[in-house]
């Protein structure tokens, strides 16, 4: 786990980064006076900061944990043999899916309750022994991605004002 810790740590300041350089590049709509704690680009300026702080406090962790020596596996096991390293490709590959599949093609709330139900029942499905415990853990995933979906996109709409694609 400690390098998949060291590189999610990496993707996760390469991430903060790139999202407080891109909310310094949105319009502060001062030519409207608009008041400076509701300019577009300050929710995600801090968000970014968050994730970049805690990216690097992962990063640093695991470096020296003896994350750095990412292609020395353990008990001679290759990197990609790892468990961990494979749930972290499977994760990054649902987001993406996503982000650059889902949304946009698929009304929003649709997009993030199949991504909600995917990404859980990815996690979830390996672990039920029976066709029992297959059926239940799939209707967990059901449930909860229709639970997020619904959350999200009320949250969305009705307290931040967003319109969603």
């Amino acid at each position: 786990m400690v390098k998949a810790d060291f590189v999610t740590g990496l993707m996760l300041i390469a991430l903060g980064i790139a999202t407080v350089v891109a909310s310094f590049e949105m319009p502060r709509f001062e030519e409207l006076n608009v008041n400076p704690y509701t300019v577009p680009g300050l929710v995600p300026g801090a968000l970014g900061a968050v994730i970049l702080v805690l990216g690097a406090a992962l990063f640093v962790r695991a470096a020296r944990a003896g994350g750095w020596r990412l292609f020395q596996g353990a008990s001679g096991r290759a990197w990609h043999a790892d468990a961990g390293t494979r749930n972290l490709l499977l994760a990054v590959a649902l987001c993406l899916g996503y982000a650059g599949v889902l949304i946009g093609r698929l009304p929003f709330w649709l997009a993030t309750f199949v991504f909600a139900a995917l990404f859980v029942a990815a996690f979830e499905w390996p672990l039920a022994r029976t066709g029992r415990e297959h059926a239940r853990r799939l209707a967990f995933a059901l449930g909860f991605g229709a639970l997020v979906s619904g959350a999200v996109t009320l949250v969305f709409q009705e307290v931040f004002l967003v319109r969603l694609p």
